[in-house]
């Protein structure tokens, strides 16, 4: 259940080009809020497959029949470049929770890198759709991780992964281990760096939105 929110030209693929432009990435608002649009572009796809039910809506001058969202999602993402998507999925679902999960690549060596998770809030998922945002879906580690320690906090009507980018090679890994899950990204790219990089890729999203990190 993969959609390429850019398989047919739409302004998707113009904020994916300046996304990817190394003159526009220097505009850091700029940069953070084509990450942002693409939030809102999914967040509209996925309300079409959420269930609804029937409401009587009173205006000026009679009452209408109409459908609302039945149950309102929880919307998470991994921190810090998360933040911009997470906020344009926030925009439009604008009555959903939120979680949040602290997880970060620790270099080992040139060649080899661990995930560490160190933080984790999130309401309950009983009986609720899920949302998880992360921008940038690469060797999909990160997100199997965050994934796993969501679903301790209960089980899910519907998962939806929301990325701006990801890698071949991410979206196989995440569609084998939850088939169920419903994947919605801005571009796939065919390849991995040697270091776990999408290539071509767009840079690190979140030194690109907030400042270059200090590395320990």
């Amino acid at each position: 259940m993969l959609t390429i929110l850019s398989d047919e030209f739409s302004l998707v693929t113009e904020w994916m080009n300046e996304l990817r432009d190394i003159e526009v990435q220097q505009d850091r608002m700029r940069f953070r809020r084509n990450i942002e649009r693409i939030g809102e572009m999914a967040a509209m796809e996925i309300s079409k497959l959420l269930e609804t039910e029937e409401v009587i809506i009173q205006t000026p001058l009679d009452k209408i029949k109409s459908r609302k969202i039945k149950t309102q999602p929880v919307i998470t993402t991994i921190l810090r470049a998360g933040v911009p998507l997470f906020n344009g999925v926030l925009n439009y679902f604008d009555k959903a929770d939120s979680g949040f999960v602290a997880a970060y690549r620790k270099h080992e060596s040139n060649e080899y890198f661990s995930i560490k998770q160190d933080y984790l809030t999130c309401p309950n998922l009983e009986g609720r759709p899920l949302i998880i945002a992360d921008p940038m879906l690469a060797t999909g580690a990160s997100l199997d991780e965050a994934i796993k320690d969501l679903l301790t906090h209960g089980n899910p009507t519907q998962m939806h992964i929301v990325a701006a980018i990801a890698s071949e090679q991410g979206v196989k890994m995440i569609q084998e281990k939850y088939p169920e899950a419903y994947l919605w990204i801005g571009m796939v790219d065919p390849s991995l760096t040697t270091k776990g990089y999408i290539s071509p890729g767009l840079g690190d999203a979140g030194d690109l939105s907030f400042g270059q990190k200090l590395q320990f």
